[in-house]
């Protein structure tokens, strides 16, 4: 019996047979050759040189190919954790151009010397806030351990409520938060019913801070009491504590507006009296991903002179975004600027007449489907929307889709797969509907 090994090409054949290349990818190519050459060894399969090429520039083509790539989201998910939340507006774009060589981050231009990179986005995010001071780390998890380590490091204790030892996306779970920042956690309550009464008979001397903590996602109904933040900031106030409330999401609009859920607003937080109020960029806000914390000045100081500040602190991108997105706030024009909103915002008659639209390019029909916020915010509410229903085996065709350019994401409703566009923006339809007909005629993308 011959043995295949003997048979396989050398290295340099293959290499050969894959064309004319550069220096560098000459050096990846025979890396891969190689390692072709030794899987065909190792499973004793006969190959030949043309064989080898042709897998050795599939595979090179497909290590070259970025994973980062821009999607449109036609899930239906606003702020979808997994397709990078909030997209960022205009503005906040051009911001980012605009940072991305030589910025002064850390230079005061008027005195000619050193200055602070904190003060770029604080002004701007207090007034929007109603607060007095604000300062900017890297998430949102990171705000609650900077605040929890400058307030009540040490193995000072911290007063929460049962219902509130959440745990959110990425096993992030506030007890553990709590152990890192170095603080004690006290469990106050029951799963579902906690009283501003089990917060005051838990202070000790030792008691450093009450926290409240937003559920994000998940809700819990029926047989439920849950102290308000205005009797929390009082008990706070009376026995010489802080009082922290970590929003989660976080919101600056009234979300009640656009036929959601009351969620509680940054503003009505601090004006409820708490000391530190935390919250992300990248989400309702629809800004960069960051951790916002807002509160009494005094407070403020502690955590921005904090030695954590060093390692949790944004850079420039996220600060030049961030402010962006902030100034569309301050002007009145988050609703008009910012893609979360205008998505949140859009009618179902205006996602009815593109939806519409879009049915006729491709071939499909339009249903009703029902949107979410997602990326943690207001658990369990949806909103109508409309969706492009596509004939054809929903997974095979959601495959090549997803293997477009731009590649696109949708969900299967009623065993269709559909394009919601709640959480598509207009601007973007056109390019959806050629990904879509490149998908229905099984063409391959065109990059570059």
């Amino acid at each position: 019996m011959t043995d295949v090994r003997r048979a396989l090409p050398s290295v340099d054949a293959v290499v050969r047979a894959v064309g004319r290349v550069d220096a560098t990818r000459r050096a990846r190519v025979t890396s891969i050759a190689r390692e072709l050459l030794a899987e065909a060894r190792a499973s004793g399969t006969a190959v030949d040189t043309s064989a080898v090429a042709a897998t050795a520039k599939a595979r090179l083509a497909e290590r070259d190919a970025p994973t980062l790539r821009r999607v449109i989201n036609a899930t239906g998910v606003v702020l979808h954790t997994n397709l990078g939340r909030a997209p960022l507006s205009g503005a906040a774009l051009q911001a980012l151009h605009d940072a991305a060589g030589a910025a002064s981050l850390e230079y005061d231009l008027i005195e000619g010397k050193r200055g602070e990179r904190h003060g770029h986005a604080a002004r701007l995010l207090a007034e929007v806030c109603g607060a007095e001071d604000g300062v900017v780390v890297n998430n949102g998890a990171a705000a609650v351990l900077l605040s929890l380590a400058a307030i009540a490091g040490r193995g000072r204790e911290v007063i929460v409520s049962r219902g509130e030892l959440v745990e959110i996306g990425g096993a992030f779970r506030i007890p553990d938060v709590l152990t890192r920042s170095g603080a004690k956690l006290v469990e106050v309550g029951t799963t579902n019913r906690t009283y501003a009464r089990d917060y005051a008979a838990a202070i000790t001397e030792k008691t450093a801070a009450i926290l409240r903590v937003h559920a994000s996602n998940f809700k819990v109904s029926g047989f439920t009491a849950r102290a308000t933040s205005k009797e929390l900031s009082a008990v706070a106030r009376e026995r010489g504590l802080a009082f922290v409330h970590d929003l989660g999401s976080g919101t600056l609009l009234d979300t009640a507006r656009y036929g959601l859920g009351v969620e509680e607003t940054v503003q009505r937080a601090v004006a409820a009296g708490a000391d530190v109020v935390t919250f992300s960029g990248d989400k309702l806000l629809g800004g960069p991903q960051a951790g916002l914390i807002v509160g009494r000045a005094a407070t403020i100081a502690k955590l921005r002179g904090h030695p954590l500040m060093r390692a949790l602190r944004p850079d420039k991108l996220t600060l030049a975004a961030l402010v962006a997105t902030l100034t569309s706030y301050r002007d009145g024009n988050a609703e008009r600027d910012l893609p979360v909103w205008r998505m949140i915002a859009a009618t179902t008659t205006s996602l009815g007449k593109r939806a519409k639209t879009i049915a006729a390019a491709v071939g499909g029909t339009v249903v009703t489907t029902e949107s979410t916020v997602g990326g943690g915010s207001l658990p369990e509410e949806t909103q109508p929307s409309r969706a492009v229903a596509l004939a054809g085996a929903p997974q095979a065709l959601a495959t090549r889709l997803r293997s477009g350019d731009p590649p696109v994401i949708g969900v299967v409703v009623d065993g269709q797969l559909a394009l919601d566009l709640r959480s598509v923006l207009p601007e973007d339809d056109a390019a959806l509907v050629e990904a879509v007909g490149r998908a229905l005629r099984h063409e391959r993308p065109k990059r570059g």
